[in-house]
């Protein structure tokens, strides 16, 4: 070929080399990095992933069926450390991080150094903003790692706004991080929304006003009956069940429920029912309104943890009317939280993403009936027995402070005192725990990697392990069995899928529609929210970014 047609197919093809070139690279807004205006994080404490289809059937269009069918669903999601407790979960989805690192080892956990028993949020060093009460000496200090929350602010040179609601404090606190603009919690003695001064000196005029309104009273002037009529409540056990606890002044577990008898004069008896998750959503709309959230030039962050799930699972049970009610509820309700954010933020505009702290077990008592295995282990009997067997062999007692989510807390005050050898009081409690009904595992907690138990269990284990805050031994019960003394409710804090399997839903801007059934983590969730809003990823976070769920 002749040198002048090399040259005229080199014109030719160079303008297509050139746009090729360009096609690949990434189209960006040279002034805007593209992000939505608000992301709504939705924990739903104490749901379990199989009640997302449990109950598909009797869902709006526009509450969880919406988030499946517009949404993307992580169908395979797991908690990957023990234990499965409030305050861990909220702590992990939102740091993506497990207990080994940011420190939430419990609800409640020993300082090991000192002996004393601290809960998750204490903080004596801050007061009560809102009521005279003590509720809210409460601060994210003991969290040891940022949030993405945090990371937000960080991001934006703290121009976003992150606001943090729940009954609960810790369902509040330890989502809105250590930087947030306001974290809020309900107080039972007061009946009012409140605060600490690690916050601000005095609460928000919105939020007097929202006190004001008196909507507790209102509530809780009305009984509590089904949404539908009962004979309709088909997935659930019939209403008048043995594995239910009654509430106080009432002579039966049973529908429709006095409310106003319940209450009494304590506020909290709003928790155990339904419109705890009302009231709790009314607030979000009131926050999202008054703090002008997706207003903004930067994105904002609105954390709310519905707590009410959580009361009345431990209550009535999984398998109860009142478990199946409460959700049937709380799907009206958020589908009238979405409808709200259309309005306010609108739809398209905003990216919320729902989950759960951890799920349930089965009512050992339901279980027995239907003969499948489970049973109750009485960790405080377990105590005893085993500080009347080490009191004789060291003339000690007691070397045992308590046994706590399912960890067994030595004296190592006392054991360093009186120069005992500790591995000897380890083997001592591991070899009578092991012989015990209902025990399947009891591992030094120092000495995993050695333990003969499947390796699943042995990373969850390393993952809760905090040595300062956890535990010496960690107890493993076998499938079906929690610790408790009643034969009524439900609990949780196991390996076990009805503890650990949890929701993973995700609409709204920047999400494809589509389901996923690989596995994925809770420590994934904080890491795919940093992978979609382009900013870095909580200190502690081990997580992996869900790309699958992510529009390209």
């Amino acid at each position: 070929m002749k040198f002048k047609n090399w040259v005229l197919i080199g014109m030719a093809v160079m303008p297509m080399l050139s746009s090729a070139q360009k096609a690949k690279t990434p189209v960006t807004n040279a002034t805007t990095l593209p992000r939505p205006k608000l992301v709504v994080g939705i924990v739903v404490d104490q749901m379990r992933w199989d009640y997302l289809y449990r109950f598909y059937d009797r869902y709006q269009t526009g509450g969880f069926k919406r988030m499946l069918n517009e949404g993307f669903t992580c169908e395979n999601t797991h908690i990957d450390y023990l234990p499965t407790e409030t305050a861990p979960g909220h702590s992990c989805i939102y740091t993506g991080s497990v207990p080994a690192i940011h420190g939430i080892a419990a609800n409640s956990f020993f300082i090991q150094a000192t002996g004393r028993y601290t809960y998750c949020t204490e903080d004596t060093t801050v007061q009560t903003v809102g009521s005279p009460s003590k509720a809210g000496q409460m601060s994210p200090r003991n969290l040891l790692a940022s949030t993405i929350t945090d990371e937000l602010k960080l991001a934006t040179n703290f121009r976003s706004k992150v606001i943090g609601i729940a009954l609960k404090d810790r369902g509040s606190i330890l989502p809105a991080g250590h930087t947030p603009n306001g974290a809020y919690w309900f107080d039972d003695a007061s009946g009012r929304w409140i605060t600490s001064t690690y916050y601000m000196g005095d609460l928000p005029a919105w939020v007097k006003q929202f006190n004001d309104q008196g909507l507790v009273n209102k509530y809780l002037s009305q009984p509590w009956n089904t949404l539908y009529p009962i004979e309709s409540y088909v997935q659930s056990a019939p209403d008048n069940s043995p594995a239910e606890t009654s509430s106080r002044g009432e002579k039966a577990p049973v529908f429709p429920h006095d409310l106003p008898t319940i209450k009494g004069s304590d506020f909290g008896a709003i928790r155990a029912t339904p419109f705890g998750n009302t009231l709790t959503l009314e607030f979000a709309k009131t926050a999202l309104d008054a703090e002008q959230l997706g207003k903004g030039p930067v994105t904002d962050f609105l954390a709310v943890s519905l707590s009410s799930t959580d009361y009345v699972g431990h209550q009535f049970g999984p398998n109860s009317v009142e478990a199946e009610d409460v959700y049937l509820r709380l799907d009206k309700d958020l589908a009238a939280f979405f409808s709200y954010l259309d309005a306010k933020v609108g739809k398209g505009n905003y990216t919320a993403f729902l989950t759960a702290d951890h799920g349930a077990a089965h009512n050992a008592t339901f279980a027995k009936s239907h003969n499948i295995p489970s049973g109750l282990w009485d960790s405080g009997a377990a105590t005893k027995a085993l500080n009347n067997l080490l009191e004789d062999k060291y003339k000690i007692s007691p070397l045992i402070r308590g046994i706590d989510s399912y960890q067994i807390n030595l004296n190592n005050k006392a054991i360093a005192q009186k120069n005992l050898n500790k591995e000897a009081i380890k083997k001592d409690c591991i070899d009578w725990l092991t012989q015990q009904l209902g025990v399947l595992y009891a591992v030094d907690m120092q000495k995993v990697q050695l333990a003969s138990v499947p390796a699943e269990l042995r990373e969850r284990i390393i993952n809760g392990y905090n040595a300062d805050r956890s535990g010496e031994i960690q107890v493993i019960l076998q499938p079906g069995w929690y610790a408790g003394r009643s034969a009524t409710g439900a609990s949780h804090g196991v390996s076990s899928p009805y503890d650990t399997h949890i929701p993973f839903v995700l609409m709204g801007w920047g999400i494809q529609h589509g389901s996923l059934n690989r596995d994925t983590h809770m420590t994934d969730i904080s890491a795919t929210l940093a992978g979609l809003l382009h900013i870095q990823m909580p200190s502690g976070c081990i997580g992996k970014v869900v790309q699958e769920a992510l529009k390209k």
